[in-house]
């Protein structure tokens, strides 16, 4: 653990407890250590700040934890750490439990959040999306993560041998905004500190940790690299991990040109979570991937691999106008409608039986679909009299209902109504009909069939409509 004597109240002084701790030379590494973190906080973490340190009980992450808690009091940060317990290895428990006994001892309010990973392609990609995603569940603004240079030196060569470009030879940014949480940022003040000096650093605080077993599993590609690659590189290139943080930021350069460029040749087609496709027809096919690149990036959409985003882009430009375009992105899909392209959250089928009957209650919930909401009014929404004169249903679209929402209007199909409304297709299939009887009365998105609208001074009902998978809310 910790010694106690290593947290000093205010600033970067510690007592010495030791000899070796008394050393100009290890003084002067704590300074160097606390200087690059500080270096890189203080740039982006105001005074008064809520940071949060991903603790895995690593050496990387305890022993920035040892420099956090002795920056924080003089720049007034209010500091807490998390551990993600991904329960892949036996000793995960084991894991979270030392966290919390370090973090006690620290007085640093701590928190273990257990994360599911869905098993697939990539247990390591897998993995880290279910960690970011705990990530942006923490109420603090900052997210500090330990890695350091030699983690950025795999990273680039796991990026060059899986053929990304240069936003993945980029590697990972000292600072980055999340792309799903506008109030979030993610921090790594270490990137340019190798892991010897921070494993020498921990040495001389007298700090424990824990050693991940699973790291020494060359099985995984990054511990390959690690363990057998990097070793070897060192013996001809001694300064491989500067040189690839070097390519790495030449990168993240081009890659900011690139982005730049995209912005501009998009500026007009972006609309909330849809592109125009105009905008990628005049363009080269090279500035037409880099724009949808673009596109899905600024949406916080994991990058498809070349061969996917180059599929995405031919359908989307290539299908016939009837096609209906679905690429798979994961969580996500890449659809096209009426001649552009949206980004949709992967939604559950709706079961065979989904539908509810409505009693009065102000509230009506269905597993897998979604919530109604009826509101009470007078002289609008839905006649409550002629509405409750029959048995009241919520169900799916079934096929061939009509509707007649305006009186001056004929009687409509309801699959005409949601075209002229323009409500996509994917939305279609999950929109609630609310029944009375055999009569079709609303249909959310279009409103209410005219011979169930409340006259003036009627007790009425307003439906509202909000679906699980989306956050919209239909009248």
């Amino acid at each position: 653990m910790l010694r106690e004597s290593s947290v000093p109240e205010a600033g970067l002084r510690s007592e010495p407890t030791s000899k070796s701790r008394t050393s100009n030379q290890q003084r002067a590494g704590d300074h160097a250590l606390a200087t690059k973190a500080a270096c890189v906080l203080d740039a982006h973490a105001k005074h008064g700040e809520a940071l949060c340190l991903g603790l895995s009980g690593g050496v990387d992450s305890v022993a920035l934890l040892d420099i956090l808690v002795r920056l924080a009091p003089s720049r007034r940060w209010t500091l807490t750490a998390v551990h993600i317990n991904h329960q892949l290895n036996p000793r995960a428990g084991a894991w979270a439990r030392f966290c919390a006994r370090l973090c006690r001892g620290l007085h640093v309010p701590f928190k273990t959040v257990k994360v599911r990973v869905a098993r697939g392609d990539s247990i390591e990609a897998a993995a880290r999306e279910a960690r970011y995603a705990a990530f942006r569940r923490q109420p603090a603004r900052i997210i500090v993560l330990a890695q350091h240079q030699d983690d950025q030196a795999e990273t680039v060569l796991l990026q060059l041998l899986r053929g990304a470009g240069v936003k993945g030879v980029a590697a990972m940014p000292a600072a980055r905004a999340d792309t799903r949480r506008a109030d979030l940022q993610f921090l790594r003040p270490w990137l340019s500190v190798p892991r010897a000096e921070i494993e020498r650093y921990a040495a001389a605080r007298g700090l424990d940790w824990v050693q991940d077993d699973s790291n020494d599993d060359t099985y995984y590609l990054r511990n390959f690299l690690r363990k057998q690659v990097m070793p070897l590189i060192e013996t001809r290139v001694p300064a491989y991990r500067a040189t690839l943080a070097r390519a790495a930021a030449q990168a993240a350069e081009a890659a900011g040109l690139l982005d730049a460029l995209a912005e501009s040749d998009v500026k007009d087609a972006l609309v909330d979570d849809t592109l125009a496709l105009a905008a990628l027809r005049g363009l080269s096919q090279a500035r037409a991937r880099n724009a949808l690149r673009y596109f899905l990036a600024t949406r916080g959409l994991r990058m498809p691999d070349a061969r996917r985003l180059d599929e995405a882009l031919r359908q989307a430009l290539h299908a016939k106008n009837d096609a209906r375009v679905c690429v798979d992105l994961g969580a996500h899909g890449l659809r096209r409608y009426r001649d552009c392209l949206h980004v949709v959250p992967r939604q559950p089928a709706l079961a065979a039986d989904c539908a509810a009957s409505w009693l009065g209650e102000p509230r009506v919930a269905i597993a897998g679909w979604g919530v109604l909401r009826m509101q009470r009014r007078r002289g609008t929404g839905i006649d409550l009299h002629k509405l409750s004169a029959q048995p009241v249903t919520l169900r799916p679209r079934l096929g061939g209902e009509t509707l007649q929402p305006h009186a001056g209007r004929p009687r409509r199909p309801v699959k005409d109504l949601l075209q002229m409304c323009a409500v996509p297709p994917w939305q279609r299939e999950r929109l609630p009909f609310l029944w009375s009887g055999e009569r079709l009365v609303w249909v959310a998105g279009l409103g209410v069939d005219c011979a169930f609208h409340a006259a003036a001074g009627e007790p009425g009902v307003l439906p509202c409509w909000r679906d699980f998978a989306s956050a919209d809310c239909l009248p």
